[in-house]
C-alpha cells in the first residue's frame, strides 16, 4: 500500500520547515519592571527609572515622587 501524501510534497515540506527552525519559539523580548510617577520638575507621570535600580517606596517616603506605578515594559 503506496503512503501517498506522506511521502509527497507535505513531508518535503515539513522537512524545510524544521530546516528553518520554524518549530522553535521565537526568543521573547526582555522586560523589566519600571517606575513611573510625578515629581517637582515634571508633574505629569513619566518614566523614573527601572525597579531594580530606583526604589519607589524610598522616593514616595521622601516626598521626591508621587503617583508611583511599576509596570512590565520591554528593556530595549
Amino acid at each position: 500500500m503506496a503512503r501517498g501524501y506522506l511521502e509527497g510534497p507535505a513531508s518535503e515540506e515539513r522537512e524545510a520547515a524544521l530546516e528553518r527552525g520554524d518549530h522553535l519559539e521565537p526568543e521573547r523580548p526582555r522586560e523589566r519592571r519600571a517606575v513611573y510617577g510625578s515629581t517637582a520638575d515634571d508633574a505629569e507621570q513619566h518614566f523614573i527609572g527601572w525597579a531594580d535600580e530606583v526604589d519607589p517606596d524610598e522616593l514616595f517616603a521622601s516626598g521626591r515622587a508621587w503617583g508611583l506605578t511599576v509596570r512590565v515594559r520591554s528593556a530595549d
